[in-house]
């Protein structure tokens, strides 16, 4: 008797970790493992350890190949979903052209997807998260870098190139600070968690995580909350001319960085408020994610399913 192909295999792989998830089919996660990107230094390196982490979830559950319906990847960078090419990843050195889907199709024997993590968020956020009841949304995430996915009328758009959504590489100024991309006064190299532990540095004078400077802020201390209003400032003016141009029901805010609270938004949704076309505001929402840091696993479970029912109407099997 053939066994049923019950469960989904998501990778999320940021610039500072490695996620890999086994996922049931309503996208529940049933199973977790992180490792630290910086254990990797080469690309083959870390390509060996997605594909480690497969294998460990497999064995770890007693599962065999044929019960896997598929594996999806979300990663930091411009992705052919079609092709499963990575063109390059702005903070990850060393990936160019590679044909990561069928490198790890041939290593796993198991059909593999790709996208970028943002996109990956977006349809997580969109079908299960803060985004359900909206048509048009536009999905952000912060943490390494500034990643961005775009809803269009409850569809991913994803560009001609399959490279749309990279908000973070819009640019925030006529001239500015360098970025990972090869450009410059990118908003990434300004609101991008290494960037606000570097003024974090210069105002305190000392080494202090994300979750500290947000618990600072959340107490009172004007020099936290003047770096994460800053932050939200700069994000707001970049968000006006998405906002602008798309005109979304919702923005969706998610990482690492958006854990800031309340100071961060309300300088998000202030600045937006002031700088885009009023029409455009007056239907607009911004709303924290809903499924923190699982989202973009459940974006790589959902992946999978779109790529093998593609007439398959998730969000109503998954309410059902």
């Amino acid at each position: 008797m053939a066994q049923t192909k019950s469960f989904c295999i998501g990778i999320d792989l940021g610039g500072t970790n490695l996620k890999a998830a086994l996922l049931d089919r309503t996208c529940r996660i049933i199973d977790k493992r992180v490792l630290s990107t910086a254990s990797f230094r080469k690309k083959e390196h870390l390509i060996q350890a997605v594909a480690g982490s497969v294998d460990a979830l497999l064995v770890t559950h007693k599962l065999t190949k044929n019960q896997v319906l598929g594996v999806g990847l979300g990663l930091p960078g411009p992705v052919d979903a079609d092709k499963g090419i990575v063109h390059f990843f702005p903070n990850i050195p060393g990936w160019k052209e590679v044909d990561l889907g069928r490198i790890l199709h041939r290593r796993l024997g198991i059909p593999v997807f790709l996208d970028n993590d943002a996109n990956l968020m977006s349809l997580a956020e969109y079908t299960l998260g803060a985004a359900r009841a909206s048509r048009n949304a536009v999905c952000l995430t912060l943490g390494t870098g500034v990643g961005g996915g775009i809803i269009i009328e409850g569809r991913l758009y994803r560009g001609s190139g399959y490279a749309a959504g990279e908000i973070g590489h819009m640019p925030l100024n006529e001239r500015g600070r360098s970025c990972n991309c090869g450009g410059s006064a990118c908003l990434e190299a300004y609101v991008g968690n290494r960037r606000i532990m570097k003024e974090a540095l210069a105002g305190f004078g000392k080494k202090i995580s994300l979750e500290e400077l947000s618990r600072l802020a959340g107490a009172g201390n004007s020099r936290a909350v003047r770096i994460w209003a800053q932050a939200g400032r700069r994000l707001g003016v970049v968000l006006s001319g998405v906002v602008n141009l798309l005109n979304p029901d919702i923005i969706v805010i998610g990482g690492g960085v958006a854990n800031a609270g309340r100071v961060l938004f309300d300088a998000i949704r202030k600045t937006i408020a002031q700088r885009a076309m009023p029409v455009q505001v007056k239907s607009l929402r911004v709303a924290k994610a809903k499924l923190g840091n699982d989202a973009g696993l459940i974006g790589a479970a959902i992946l999978v399913q779109q790529n093998s029912s593609p007439t398959r109407n998730l969000r109503r099997s998954f309410t059902q």
